[in-house]
């Protein structure tokens, strides 16, 4: 898996007075390297956590308000824990104002099941780190913070709230999907390629496909890409071999900010899997479809959104001109703009605007041509994820405050 960057939050002093169940100790800087599978610093709203209660979130973390009608509290969506062990669990928290009787706790469960206290107190600040037992290893974690008091003057705030393995604890191999795995997705995947520049319904496309299309009974993942305006898909003939040498069939020709064109590119390619005189008969997985562009191949892929076949769409440097884009959204949706581009205003309010699971990176140092190119190994990640069940990317490759991509720029994510 691709480690782009590894920005992660050391952590500060050991906490006092304290009720745990369970070992914690004191947060330190790891002795080793440590592999992040889950974060959450509460800089973009509650994130994966969904909340009842009085729960505000600003630049101190999250912070539940005692209340005589209803406890605070908090949850975090399933965390997937598969293939990793020697797993911690790190967080700061700061108990203010509790008087004799009122407490917060700190709990966790496993695949829906009961949960398991790790921390109950009344007062407690700073950092704190616990080992998590090897139960929870291969399943679904859920984390709750919760707060029993009456006054809204009492108040827990957590923040850096991080889930790791220790070194060697992750997995050995890469977890498998339905592509053959890689360790870097900033490399050459590993298939050769072929391209067909005269393919499409008007033979005036490109079809960019692994030579050896089925090899080992592998279908291929389809992902269907827009070219900017007044370009075509020669001009990305780079990006769309990058794709394709990992195993997805891409088809790209001259777009259009009406998407009807995409749609009967994936009609044709349906065509094609069906067809015992094409290089892809019965090779494609047409259940795992992407359609995704740049600057105006981004608002052809809004157009058609809502095509039932679709699993998720990509959108580079093209925001929508009336902010009205997302309401097409059906799945979740990949934003790539660039802090030196003119696009990424609109894609700002797009993402506003997004409903949908959203994950939105401007990249640093980059205009509207650039987007693209610097973005070719998001989108390689993220199609492994959504298009060939690569699910460990969730959360270290995107969904976490140190994520792989998450060194290139401003990064912010919603609604998962």
């Amino acid at each position: 898996m691709s480690r782009i960057s590894g920005r992660l939050r050391l952590l500060g002093a050991v906490a006092v007075g304290i009720t745990v169940v369970g070992t914690a100790s004191v947060a330190a800087p790891p002795a080793s390297a440590a592999t992040p599978v889950y974060g959450e610093d509460f800089s973009d709203g509650l994130g994966t956590f969904t909340a009842s209660g009085s729960v505000r979130t600003g630049t101190y973390g999250a912070r539940l308000s005692g209340s005589l009608s209803s406890d605070p509290s908090m949850v975090s969506a399933p965390v997937d824990l598969t293939g990793y062990g020697d797993l911690t669990l790190s967080y700061t928290r700061a108990a203010s104002g509790l008087d004799l009787g009122e407490t917060f706790t700190v709990a966790y469960s496993v695949d829906g099941g009961p949960f398991t206290v790790l921390e109950s107190a009344r007062t407690a600040t700073g950092a704190v780190s616990f080992p998590l037992p090897d139960s929870v290893e291969g399943g679904d974690l859920r984390l709750r913070f919760s707060l029993d008091a009456g006054s809204p003057l009492e108040t827990l705030t957590v923040d850096d709230v991080l889930i790791e393995a220790a070194d060697g604890g992750g997995p050995t191999d890469p977890p498998t999907g339905s592509l053959p795995p890689v360790d870097d997705v900033t490399e050459p995947g590993p298939y050769a390629v072929t391209v067909d520049e005269s393919a499409g319904p008007g033979d005036d496309g490109w079809l960019v496909y692994p030579t050896d299309a089925g090899r080992d009974g592998v279908d291929h993942p389809v992902f269907v890409w827009g070219p900017g305006a007044g370009s075509d898909p020669a001009d990305y003939e780079d990006m769309l071999r990058q794709w394709a040498s990992h195993g997805f069939v891409v088809y790209s020709e001259v777009s259009s900010s009406n998407g009807a064109y995409m749609v009967d590119a994936l009609d044709w390619l349906e065509d094609r899997n069906a067809s015992p005189g094409s290089p892809l008969y019965g090779d494609l997985d047409l259940s795992e479809v992407a359609f995704g562009g740049h600057s105006r191949g981004s608002l052809g892929t809004f157009d058609v959104a809502d095509e039932p076949r679709l699993e998720t769409t990509v959108h580079v440097a093209g925001g929508s001109f009336d902010g009205n884009g997302p309401d097409s959204l059906r799945n979740p949706a990949l934003y790539i703009g660039g802090d030196e581009d003119f696009a990424t205003a609109n894609m700002e309010r797009d993402y506003t605007g997004t409903d949908v699971p959203v994950w939105f990176n401007v990249l640093d140092g980059t205009d509207h041509i650039l987007a693209t190119r610097n973005g070719q190994h998001i989108i390689t990640a993220w199609l492994r994820w959504h298009l060939a069940d690569e699910e460990f990317r969730r959360t270290p490759d995107f969904l976490s405050p140190g994520c792989a991509f998450c060194g290139l720029g401003d990064v912010r994510y919603k609604n998962w």
